[in-house]
């Protein structure tokens, strides 16, 4: 029997502290700390640390196969253990494209080798994200890999009826699609937000319009064919406001919105940094401050990192020719404590809520963002709410450095990740 006791840990930073104790992958006891007395096995001193159910991050690319100099499957759940989280689904924007049965089982095999979070991947709509013909949904849903989750990211589904087929085959397979919503024929040489920062500049606006227009048409198309569709990194007011007509209709529509859309907005781009470029591209502030009151609101369901690393050369370059993504897995948790708990639009059992509970329950996990009780299974984070640390991109565990943070000072630290009570990370370090 493998044991593990947290000491004095405060479960949702709500009351006394109390004592964990993990056995065999599961919570065993709850006790009042002190109160455990000596235990074999290994024992972390939380003293007074915040404990949360395990992180689960909807939207993340590892980059393997295909860009293994930007990031692999191990660097990047090491720096996903490093970020609190005990799941994470990887995007099918891969080379070869994860839209067959041998990507995604290569993926979910290399996953359960690591063993540092549990890795589920995502597999393509189409094949080869070209939009034009329906992936092997099937064969991916009924593989070793039990995909559960089908998106494009990266490109939109942007055929109304393929994406109506899409979301039809879904509800047969009782599986997500999830949608990269942009329009096109509207972003077209985007460059950044269409707005007056993008127009000062001389970048090509990408309008969020382009947007909206996308989730509002797959709002209807789900509804009519009963299926259930999930909107990726939103990043407007007006989506916002689309979702929440959708919600009100009964549409069965889940959103996740990314740390970067809720603290950064087109400002940055003033220097033409391309750190800052990403797709969708950052908006207004009037933008950011919609998207946290949509999160705490919950018309934005969850919190996702849409964590994209890349190489020096497809960064460190002039705007126009860099890719756009940031890194974002050892970052989230403090953007959102700067972001929504500071001001106090979430308390640390919202914070739960957005990146652990409720992408689990899009996701269908059902041994993931599990309450802190007895019986349930040990997937943990450790938080130090007071503590502040300094972003260096070199310092992370990703092989990419593009993180558009550095250098800022940001509130929480995690001092532990568990994954089915294996210690996976333990003040900033990966366990061996």
């Amino acid at each position: 029997m493998t044991t593990t006791l947290v000491k004095g840990a405060v479960p949702y930073g709500e009351g006394a502290p109390v004592d964990i104790l993990v056995e065999d992958g599961q919570i065993a006891e709850i006790t009042a700390a002190g109160d455990t007395g000596e235990r074999p096995g290994d024992v972390i001193e939380a003293d007074g640390l915040v404990a949360l159910p395990g992180f689960v991050d909807l939207h993340t690319h590892l980059r393997e196969p295909g860009r293994e100099d930007t990031e692999t499957i191990e660097t990047g759940s090491a720096a996903a253990a490093l970020g609190g989280y005990t799941a994470v689904f990887a995007m099918a924007n891969t080379d070869p494209v994860a839209d067959n049965t041998v990507v995604v089982e290569h993926v979910w095999r290399r996953g359960r080798e690591v063993a540092l979070v549990d890795v589920h991947p995502i597999g393509a709509v189409t094949v080869g994200l070209k939009g034009e013909r329906l992936a092997e949904m099937g064969a991916m849903a009924r593989s070793l890999a039990g995909v559960r989750i089908f998106s494009d990211d990266g490109m939109c589904v942007a055929d109304p009826l393929i994406m109506r087929r899409a979301l039809e085959y879904s509800r047969g397979l009782d599986v997500l699609i999830a949608q990269h919503a942009e329009e096109p024929r509207l972003t077209v040489g985007a460059q950044a937000h269409e707005g007056e920062a993008a127009a000062r500049l001389g970048l090509a606006g990408w309008p969020a319009a382009a947007e909206e227009s996308i989730v509002a048409r797959d709002c209807l198309l789900a509804g009519h064919v009963g299926a259930r569709l999930h909107v990726c990194h939103v990043s407007t007011a007006g989506t916002a406001d689309v979702l929440r007509w959708a919600k009100a209709r009964g549409t069965q529509v889940s959103a996740e919105v990314t740390p970067h859309h809720l603290l950064l907005d087109d400002d940055r781009l003033e220097t033409y940094d391309p750190v800052n470029k990403v797709n969708p591209p950052l908006r207004t502030s009037s933008d950011t401050k919609a998207l946290r009151a949509a999160l705490a609101e919950g018309v934005i369901d969850c919190v996702a990192t849409d964590h994209a690393p890349h190489a020096p050369q497809d960064k460190d370059c002039e705007w126009s020719a860099a890719r756009p993504g940031m890194l974002g897995l050892q970052t989230a948790l403090s953007v959102v404590i700067e972001t929504m708990v500071r001001p106090g639009l979430l308390d640390w059992r919202g914070v739960a809520r957005v990146m652990s509970e409720r992408p689990a329950e899009i996701a269908g996990l059902p041994d993931q963002g599990r309450p802190i009780a007895v019986g349930e299974p040990a997937n943990l984070v450790l938080v130090d709410p007071e503590a502040v640390w300094t972003v260096n991109g070199a310092q992370l565990a990703s092989l990419a450095g593009n993180t558009p943070y550095e250098g800022m000072r940001l509130p929480g630290v995690i001092k532990g990740t568990l994954l089915r009570g294996k210690v996976t990370a333990r003040d900033g370090r990966v366990a061996s």
